[in-house]
């Protein structure tokens, strides 16, 4: 993996303006390290400096740029290897670095699972509609291609799995990257919910005319989206969300979030 061929000078405590406090050092390293991720200077994979490098750079000590390199391991930004000779590597997360915080969040609120759907409902309509009229090809065809490996899935008993994925990359390919995030963030409450509705099913599947009425509508939507008819995405998919969710929420009408989570 590649190392950056410059690095950024580091941002100074002028950078912060109504501060309470003037930032340490390790904190200003980690800033502009962190920085250099964000603006794509250093990719996923790749490999920081060596020490020896970012502290002739930096001008500082190895104890400060070592607090620095904790302080980007704890956001998941880099991960280290202990005892490696090639040093740190950038990790660039997810929404799966979120999801789990959030999911306590929304545990400890009290929150119910037709809390999350209603959310739900609120974000992947329009988000279908966004990815029907300025969606690219590549994304079209990557939502028909998730629709048509449905069948597998239940064939597999994986379906909750499938299509908690199905509705989050939805919402990512529309485009949107807020949008994208707090679908990602909603995924694993989805997964478990979907998979507590179907639990005591034998083989975990849900009986084949309701599959069937549910792998038609996905690949109604995927037929919408590639014919760029945007309004009609939007309101078949929240026919389809109200429908689904519906049944999936009967008998858990006031099951919360903490009730599924572990």
């Amino acid at each position: 993996m590649s190392r950056p061929e410059s690095l950024a000078p580091m941002i100074s405590a002028d950078a912060a303006p109504g501060a309470v406090r003037s930032p340490k050092t390790a904190e200003l390293v980690a800033r502009t390290l962190r920085r250099m991720v964000v603006e794509g200077q250093l990719k996923d994979g790749d490999f920081l400096p060596h020490e020896a490098e970012l502290i002739a750079h930096f001008g500082v000590s190895r104890p400060t740029l070592r607090e620095a390199v904790r302080v980007l391991e704890s956001e998941r930004l880099v991960e280290v290897r202990r005892g490696s000779r090639t040093g740190a590597r950038v990790r660039v997360p997810g929404p799966e670095i979120v999801a789990r915080p959030a999911a306590l969040l929304l545990a400890l609120s009290g929150a119910t699972l037709a809390d999350v759907l209603t959310a739900r409902i609120a974000i992947e309509p329009p988000a279908a509609k966004m990815l029907a009229e300025s969606g690219t090809d590549e994304a079209h065809a990557e939502l028909r291609q998730m629709a048509e490996a449905i069948p597998a899935s239940w064939e597999a008993g994986t379906l909750a799995a499938t299509s908690a994925q199905f509705h989050r990359r939805m919402v990512e390919l529309s485009g949107n990257a807020t949008l994208g995030i707090v679908a990602g963030m909603l995924q694993e409450i989805s997964e478990r919910h979907t998979a507590a509705a179907i639990s005591g099913i034998p083989d975990n599947k849900i009986p084949r005319a309701e599959y069937t009425k549910l792998y038609k509508s996905y690949v109604k939507l995927a037929d919408l989206v590639e014919a760029r008819r945007g309004d009609a995405a939007e309101t078949h998919w929240r026919r389809h969300m109200e429908a689904a969710g519906a049944a999936m929420l009967k008998g858990h009408e006031k099951t919360r979030v903490r009730d599924i989570m572990d």
